[in-house]
């Protein structure tokens, strides 16, 4: 027979672990300080699309740019993928661009493009991408990792984890409506 005091001692340990197990999956850890020259180096870049067709990541200068790290295994990058197509679709009259850098094989985001289409560009940035996004901060090496560039080319925030939606449209406007000042 059980001794109840040691189920009621088992049963809160469990809950107790169980509440940190949850805490730690939806926790956003902070990113370290982005490498000297690593935005120069994101925007120097030439990628492929999704066809294969290679595009100067250095068109998309002189917006606010945020710029998302995510792979097709990755099941929170999915999750927030019809949230930042949408938010797109919102920005189409501002400067702003949403920009997806797959660190995948090129086959796997070719598949996985045609089966879910999103309304931002998306490119093959491969395990070179792993590299560049933690040259940009993200020395934890988690996905998805995202980072806000303003309109003159500078990191202005990075986000590590699922996007809060609601705190990147604040950012959004923030570093919106400093540029037009």
């Amino acid at each position: 027979m059980i001794n109840k005091k040691f189920l009621s001692f088992a049963v809160l340990i469990g809950a107790v672990c169980a509440g940190l197990g949850i805490y730690a999956g939806n926790v956003h850890s902070t990113p370290d300080t982005p490498q000297s020259g690593a935005v120069k180096q994101l925007m120097s870049k030439s990628l492929p699309d999704a066809s294969g067709k290679p595009h100067a990541l250095a068109q998309y200068s002189n917006q606010l740019l945020i710029v998302n790290f995510w792979a097709t295994w990755c099941k929170p990058c999915v999750q927030e993928m019809p949230e930042l197509s949408e938010l797109q679709n919102e920005l189409k009259s501002k400067k702003v661009q949403i920009l997806g850098l797959g660190i995948d094989s090129p086959s796997n985001i070719t598949e996985f493009t045609q089966k879910y289409p999103v309304s931002y560009p998306i490119f093959v940035a491969g395990l070179d991408g792993s590299e560049l996004s933690r040259q940009l901060g993200n020395q934890a090496g988690g996905l998805p990792f995202t980072v806000m560039l303003d309109a003159q080319g500078k990191l202005v925030k990075t986000y590590l984890g699922r996007l809060k939606m609601q705190e990147l449209k604040a950012d959004i406007a923030k570093y919106s409506a400093e540029k037009s000042k």
